[in-house]
């Protein structure tokens, strides 16, 4: 799987040097254009309640119209990179509420799994299951049978404000973070 992130990597830089925009192509599909819509999506997956135990549940990005969103996706549940994200994202959740928006991810491991991690890594935000993948498809973030490590910064509008591809996990939720504060100071109608 790292030769994988390595190559999508490589394609990714490789394109960019050609002048392929980040934005428009990545190796698991084609990625949705910053300011435009975010795709829709309704997912089943866990939502982790304030005592500590996980509720079954449908979200939907309509779901969180009016607050900042950011949509992560990821590989696999329990693996080494993607507990090092689920865990920057759970030590700075307090600081993405406070800048008024809510953290989600994305994988297509069952919600079986995402609860066994949420559980495991005391998580209080909501994982998806994408099994088939047809959303981490619609964000350009699918190679069978796995999403890609893509995040996006959806704005409470629901426009698609800032993409981060082949991400590297440590590290990652405080450039979210950075980021979203930003843009939430320049979008103020957003």
């Amino acid at each position: 799987m790292q030769r994988r992130q390595v190559l999508s990597g490589l394609a990714i830089t490789s394109l960019s040097l050609l002048g392929w925009s980040r934005q428009a192509f990545a190796l698991g599909g084609v990625l949705p254009t910053e300011g435009e819509p975010a795709p829709d999506f309704t997912l089943h997956g866990v939502v982790p309640g304030p005592d500590g135990s996980a509720t079954e549940a449908d979200r939907s990005l309509d779901g969180f119209a009016g607050r900042w969103l950011v949509l992560y996706f990821y590989p696999r549940d329990f693996t080494e990179g993607c507990t090092i994200e689920a865990r920057g994202f759970q030590r700075d959740l307090e600081a993405f509420h406070q800048a008024g928006a809510d953290v989600v991810g994305v994988s297509a491991d069952s919600a079986e799994s995402h609860a066994e991690f949420c559980g495991s890594e005391a998580l209080a935000y909501p994982l998806l299951s994408d099994p088939g993948g047809q959303v981490s498809k619609a964000y350009g973030s699918w190679i069978p049978p796995f999403s890609q490590r893509h995040t996006f910064l959806i704005d409470p509008d629901g426009v698609l404000r800032q993409i981060w591809v082949a991400v590297r996990p440590s590290g990652h939720s405080q450039e979210v973070l950075t980021s979203l504060k930003n843009l939430a100071a320049t979008h103020p109608s957003a």
